[in-house]
């Protein structure tokens, strides 16, 4: 594997930070999440958004105001590498204005993205 690829693996999020494959990628689902425009605050911890999100179909249900979250599993085809991606944004006019991008690569959302 060229130091180059490596390089740039960095600045792709479906690249593996391991061995610079392509990953899998799959939106896995949209969330509101209970925060209001103005008052939005970081949390680096899954269980915050265990006891937070809630589910919804499409971002017509999220209330105005208020941030959603979209989650996204990444798997690694190569090396079996996997990790979940959290986004927040701020739904406005059928745009998504981001906040925060939160990576768990630990395991600590599977129970809770999963089933």
């Amino acid at each position: 594997m060229s130091i180059l690829r490596k390089m740039r693996a960095v600045f792709h999020d479906d690249w593996c930070k391991n061995c610079t494959e392509v990953m899998e990628v799959k939106k896995l689902q949209l969330y509101f999440l209970p925060q209001m425009v103005g008052n939005y605050v970081s949390h680096k911890n899954a269980a915050y958004y265990k006891n937070n999100l809630i589910k919804v179909n499409k971002k017509a249900d999220i209330p105005t105001g208020y941030y959603a979250c979209g989650a996204y599993s990444y798997r690694c085809p190569d090396c079996g590498y996997k990790f979940i991606k959290l986004s927040v944004f701020l739904p406005v006019r059928d745009q998504e204005k981001p906040e925060e991008t939160i990576i768990f690569e630990n395991g600590e959302m599977d129970d809770f993205i999963y089933n």
